[in-house]
């Protein structure tokens, strides 16, 4: 079941989802506090269902609440800058473009695109984990806030815009003529070096080290994956919560 609607029901998400859904299930919700249009993205891991047909629309202030099965696991990330044939579903966006579909059907978001990343237990007193991923880029800004769990069950994200301080190296630009940086790119994906892409002999965390590439991302956001083996602890826990992924919760 999707509930598309307003922010101004947004409190009502959990308590209705919750009240119509069957015990295995959590409550997912995403919400667009940007003052543009996003395109949200959903792929499931290999084996779990896709969910919503992997993507749709929300405006501003907008809300989406999603009915997960139990042990689901999957990723979603915003697409900005979207334009799609209402006949056809076909179309592009400048990031997080999804193979050129409205519908993402499995498939994943081009890079850089922020992450957000969920795997649900499969049920009883085992918990949830979730985090928020710059390990592929940054294009804009996302948190996950569980509700009603118990645990840890930490808000993790991003505070500031990091398209906003992204270093000359790093940055995608709208166009040729509009200089805007609208994402981000990881130094791995940038420079491909084993040094910023923790490979050969860098691929362990004992000698794949922050570098100032990746500190300028955990500035940005701290209760983020800055890279591959950033301090584990950026991995949130919650068991039995629904959670609410906000896409510019700094706006």
């Amino acid at each position: 079941m999707e509930l598309k609607i307003t922010i101004l029901s947004l409190a009502l998400l959990f308590i209705t989802a919750q009240t119509i859904s069957p015990v295995s299930s959590t409550t997912i919700s995403l919400y667009n506090k940007c003052s543009h249009p996003v395109w949200p993205g959903i792929q499931p891991s290999a084996g779990k269902p896709i969910l919503a047909r992997g993507g749709f629309e929300l405006r501003p202030n907008q809300a989406y609440a999603l009915r997960v099965p139990t042990g689901w696991s999957g990723r979603v990330w915003g697409r900005v800058g979207c334009s799609f044939d209402a006949a056809t579903g076909r179309g592009r966006c400048a990031t997080g473009d999804c193979g050129g579909s409205l519908y993402c059907a499995g498939a994943g978001g081009a890079p850089p695109a922020t992450l957000a990343e969920i795997t649900l237990s499969s049920g009883g007193a085992a918990a949830d984990f979730y985090d928020v991923s710059l390990v592929d880029g940054y294009n804009l800004g996302i948190s996950i806030k569980p509700f009603r769990g118990t645990g840890n069950c930490q808000y993790a994200g991003c505070v500031s815009d990091l398209n906003m301080m992204c270093p000359a190296g790093l940055q995608v630009r709208a166009s040729a003529s509009d200089r805007r940086v609208v994402a981000c790119k990881s130094a791995c994906s940038a420079f491909g070096s084993p040094r910023y892409c923790c490979t050969g002999s860098f691929g362990s965390p004992q000698s794949c080290k922050p570098t100032t590439y990746s500190r300028i991302f955990k500035s940005a956001c701290p209760r983020a994956y800055s890279y591959a083996y950033d301090d584990p602890t950026s991995i949130a826990t919650c068991v039995g919560g629904s959670y609410l992924i906000t896409f510019c919760p700094h706006h």
